[in-house]
């Protein structure tokens, strides 16, 4: 017996090499010859482009906080691509897993992709990934066997078709994988060709420090599960669906939607708390119309906003608030916040706002070029509030000031700019102004 122990704490974590010179030439190959155990790691050789069609099932998982790690190794800058396939790769019933470092390409012929990335696993971390060129699905989520996914660092566009397909559709397992998360972070997410930029039927959705940029018709559309689409016992009532978005440059040009959706959409109601903290909504390039901000549609509970920069590029204003399709809990409106501002002539102010900053001139440093970064004249600095949870609508676990802030590229894992108040009180919206004096006197980069 303590042979035995002895024999097993000298385990160790593997490392395999993938590659056209390798032993194993694709990640299928691999995971055929070999069932991978916590803590292995993949190395796959970059500047080599891979079949889609890949799988990765459960008898190739990690453990709680010892993953199986799938590491693109870049060569002269370039990832390793995997292109092609109905799913380019699909994580299949797998759980404990990071896929990082990997570009996806999606392509029509010789088959369609579908999905360039399908999620129905547990505990899945897809990190600096850029995915792009998927002719219906960016990433998609199952409506079974998905938990928690975290998507961070990466690059996700030109992808999406029609009304259902998506550039991210995400949802999450009520049944199998209780309280599942999908965490967005630190992301570029844009150019959509058909769909919504992101849509959302999971548990709880954490959506923090993203550009998101060029929806066909909503940037965000945060809903309910849909219960005709799970046969496993799925009710609207299982669960409460809750959404947290804090500190993303969301940027809109359709002309056919609301920027942003919450509740429902006919097919699934959230019930849900949601909450917004100092985001920067800009609606740009659109027809003279009074574009809506906040759709509110079926059944959710509460909406709150603080520090939010809500400006429309062009000779009108925005509509703040579309509710007649909202279906109250409890049949009351409970939409809250503080310090937003918006555009004189705007409608449809919530009467729950407070303190609201009214300017049509935010003071952008350069609107044409999309630098949203506040100038030093700007009224919205040190114009917002470091109390950004109402207490009648307490969001769980909320995040409750932004950390970092949005950049409109794909970052290198870890190189998130972080956020400080810079000021005597946090400023309006996704960015700090910081002073280019400070700058140059302590010698730091903002």
């Amino acid at each position: 017996m303590f042979a035995a122990l002895g024999c097993s704490s000298l385990l160790q974590a593997a490392t395999y090499q993938v590659g056209p010179a390798r032993s194993h030439t694709t990640l299928d190959a691999l995971f055929s010859a070999i069932d991978l155990e916590p803590g292995d790691i993949v190395e796959v050789d970059g500047a080599v482009t891979y079949p889609g069609g890949i799988i990765m099932r459960a008898e190739d998982g990690g453990a709680a906080g010892n993953p199986v790690i799938l590491r693109g190794i870049k060569v002269a800058g370039q990832r390793p691509i995997i292109q092609g396939g109905v799913n380019s790769i699909e994580f299949r019933l797998v759980e404990h897993v990071v896929f990082e470092s990997f570009e996806i390409i999606g392509t029509t012929a010789p088959t369609r992709t579908f999905r360039c990335l399908y999620h129905h696993g547990h505990d899945l971390t897809v990190r600096e990934a850029r995915i792009h060129a998927c002719p219906d699905h960016g990433v998609l989520g199952a409506d079974q066997d998905s938990g928690s996914i975290t998507i961070e660092y990466s690059e996700i566009f030109d992808a999406g078709s029609g009304d259902r397909n998506h550039v991210i559709y995400m949802a999450t397992d009520e049944v199998a994988y209780p309280g599942s998360v999908f965490r967005l972070q630190h992301s570029y997410v844009h150019s959509a060709n058909g769909g919504n930029l992101i849509k959302s039927r999971a548990e709880r959705n954490e959506i923090y420090h993203n550009w998101l940029e060029g929806a066909f018709y909503h940037e965000l559309e945060l809903i309910g599960p849909d219960p005709g689409g799970a046969p496993n016992g799925w009710s609207e009532g299982l669960a409460r669906e809750d959404s947290d978005v804090v500190g993303n440059v969301i940027v809109h040009s359709s002309d056919f939607s609301a920027i942003i959706r919450l509740g429902g959409d006919g097919t699934g109601q959230s019930q849900g708390r949601y909450r917004f903290a100092n985001n920067t909504i800009v609606r740009i390039n659109g027809n003279n119309d009074t574009p809506t901000v906040f759709r509110l549609f079926d059944g959710l509970e509460s909406v709150q906003m603080f520090n939010n920069l809500i400006y429309r590029d062009g000779s009108s204003a925005v509509r703040l608030i579309r509710e007649v399709e909202a279906d109250w809990v409890g049949g009351i409106s409970r939409i809250a916040g503080s310090h937003n501002q918006y555009e004189p002539g705007s409608t449809f102010v919530p009467p729950g706002w407070t303190a609201s900053v009214l300017t049509a001139t935010p003071g952008f440093t350069d609107i044409a070029s999309l630098n949203l970064r506040l100038l030093e004249s700007s009224s919205l600095r040190d114009a917002g509030t470091g109390t950004t949870d109402h207490p009648a609508y307490a969001f769980p676990n909320p995040r409750l000031l932004p950390g970092f802030e949005p950049v409109r590229a794909l970052q290198a894992i870890g190189t998130a700019s972080t956020r400080e108040v810079s000021g005597v009180a946090i400023d309006i919206g996704a960015f700090e102004f910081i002073d280019p004096q400070r700058v140059f006197r302590d010698g730091f980069e903002s």
